[in-house]
């Protein structure tokens, strides 16, 4: 009698994890991708045809006797500044979204833990949970940037629109990626902290802004400032972010002083100088060159607490569920 040989059958295939955040949360990232596209099409037409409309009724309308906005030059300058505003507050809505919806949710309706008994380790789960939207985020938001910068640097129309602005600086460079994977990352470890939607939102939302914030104030601080004396006053170039100025009494530094009067070049403002024991002047500031470095520092900042935070999610979700 001849034995039959048995085939081996497989098991069940793990579940596509990826494909069941793409299902679950298909709706927000299609809302994040309209989002995206979106912007990148104001910032678009404003690159065309709204700057070419803004250039000519500038040129028509404005002079040296003043300047009437146009609609024209109001719609060119609500283009890129509402781009801008909306490109600083992606990083809340990433936090709020990944405490609230993402990993807040998830565990305390269960859905988490559900996905737990069906082959998807805990480990995989986070990191899948993670790496759909900070994929979309990172994509969406490096075409922001660059079509930003193509606006920027093609800037045509005379309205004030300076480099060191938080929000221009912001929206202009790799830290307009940086900032929302914060938020990502910060909303996560505050789902896991706490494993309610609500309260996990909102304190992603807190620390997100507080890091957000701390940084902003430290920005001048991330690169070494220029500082320039001499006996006349210096006027630093209209293109750089001037931090202070002041005149220099008796070897001392005295910011803005009220010595009005001491302008000039007779003999009046010479005696007003000697009198208040004024030797010369000095201006702080940061050239347009520094862009990048003080970018660059403040992305490394911001990527290495994003790392972090990631780390820390990883490790609380390890301890708990070992």
């Amino acid at each position: 009698m001849t034995a039959l040989a048995t085939v081996p059958t497989a098991g069940p295939r793990p579940a596509r994890t990826w494909h069941a955040v793409l299902r679950l949360h298909r709706v927000a990232l299609i809302i994040w991708a309209v989002i995206f596209a979106a912007l990148s099409g104001v910032l678009l037409w404003a690159y065309g045809p709204g700057a070419s409309a803004a250039r000519a009724d500038w040129r028509r309308k404005c002079g040296s006797h003043g300047c009437g906005w146009s609609s024209a030059i109001s719609s060119y300058h609500l283009a890129h500044a509402g781009v801008e505003v909306t490109i600083g507050a992606i990083p809340y809505v990433a936090a709020v979204w990944a405490g609230a919806v993402l990993v807040g949710r998830e565990l305390e309706s269960g859905t988490a833990h559900l996905s737990w008994t069906q082959g998807v380790s805990p480990t995989r789960w986070l990191a899948t949970t993670l790496a759909v939207p900070a994929a979309l985020i990172t994509a969406g938001s490096t075409v922001l940037v660059l079509v930003h910068r193509l606006l920027f640097d093609a800037h045509k129309v005379p309205v004030t629109w300076n480099w060191w602005d938080d929000a221009t600086f912001t929206a202009n460079g790799p830290l307009a990626v940086a900032l929302p994977l914060l938020g990502l990352a910060v909303g996560a470890l505050a789902g896991l902290l706490l494993r309610r939607a609500l309260a996990a939102g909102g304190l992603a939302f807190v620390a997100t802004a507080l890091v957000a914030t701390v940084l902003s104030t430290a920005r001048t601080d991330l690169w070494p400032s220029v500082t320039r004396t001499g006996i006349a006053l210096f006027n630093p170039p209209d293109t750089a972010w001037q931090l202070a100025n002041g005149v220099i009494v008796h070897g001392k530094r005295v910011a803005n002083p009220d010595y009005g009067h001491c302008n000039g070049t007779g003999a009046a403002a010479k005696q007003c100088l000697a009198d208040h024991g004024i030797t010369g002047y000095y201006s702080v500031y940061h050239p347009a060159s520094h862009f990048w470095p003080l970018q660059l520092v403040e992305t490394g900042i911001v990527l290495a607490v994003t790392a972090a935070a990631t780390a820390a999610a990883f490790r609380l979700l390890r301890r708990r569920t070992a």
